[in-house]
């Protein structure tokens, strides 16, 4: 098992995008394997608010089980990429706890909870799934990038205490993805049903698409938020 050293302090690091006005909601998206803050914070960046901060995050390097203990960005170690592939449940746990820091350093920084949405693409989805259904905060949704729920099996147990069962999610895959087939994706969408007010679970697919983002998706991903995060 891998464990993972972010801490708030990090922060000082992370790409944050800020508004043009008085900042009062904040997105904060967790990038995939490998990758760092940057890509997604310049993509966000076009689809932005003037009100609404973008926080991206650095992974911290780490071996990586799947890629033959590579050092690299990484939230926890990665075991395998199936439903049944065994999970680094202290890693994940342990990078929870850390980005649930994140946002109790925004909420102590003025910005209520219930105005920050939780976020990411592949691993960062899947982390930000696992830390809003697990937070104590009313967040105001999730955006969850062609990924999947770590740890599934510990639920709907692991969010009883949780804040967000009735948390809008938007779940977007594509369905040439041949890294995270869009058949765990939509086994994602049944398994967050079972969590969470069914309801506010959607679940997008987009032809053509691989392990990527595309312009349909964005749109998608700004008009979610803007629902989600209107001007105060």
């Amino acid at each position: 098992m891998c464990g993972n050293n972010m801490s708030v302090p990090l922060l000082a690091d992370a790409v944050t995008v800020s508004g043009e006005e008085l900042e009062t909601a904040a997105v904060i998206f967790l990038h995939g394997l490998g990758d760092t803050g940057h890509g997604w914070a310049d993509t966000l960046s076009t689809i932005r608010l003037p009100y609404v901060k973008y926080i991206c995050p650095h992974a911290p390097r780490i071996p990586v089980t799947l890629n033959m203990k590579m050092i690299m960005p990484s939230w926890f170690d990665l075991m395998g990429l199936n439903p049944d592939a065994p999970e680094d449940e202290t890693g994940i746990k342990k990078a929870a706890e850390n980005i649930k820091a994140v946002i109790e350093h925004e909420v102590k920084n003025g910005i209520p909870a219930n105005r920050i949405i939780l976020g990411g693409f592949s691993q960062g989805g899947a982390l930000s799934m696992y830390t809003a259904l697990t937070c104590q905060h009313k967040l105001a949704g999730i955006l969850a990038l062609s990924c999947w729920l770590p740890l599934h099996r510990t639920f709907p147990q692991a969010a009883s205490s949780s804040m967000n069962k009735d948390i809008p999610i938007l779940q977007c895959h594509g369905e040439m993805d041949p890294m995270i087939p869009v058949r765990f994706g939509a086994l994602t969408s049944e398994k967050l049903k079972s969590i969470v007010n069914p309801s506010k679970v959607q679940f997008k697919t987009y032809p053509g698409m691989m392990h990527s983002s595309c312009p349909q998706e964005m749109k998608a991903v700004k008009e979610f938020i803007e629902e989600l995060l209107p001007r105060m």
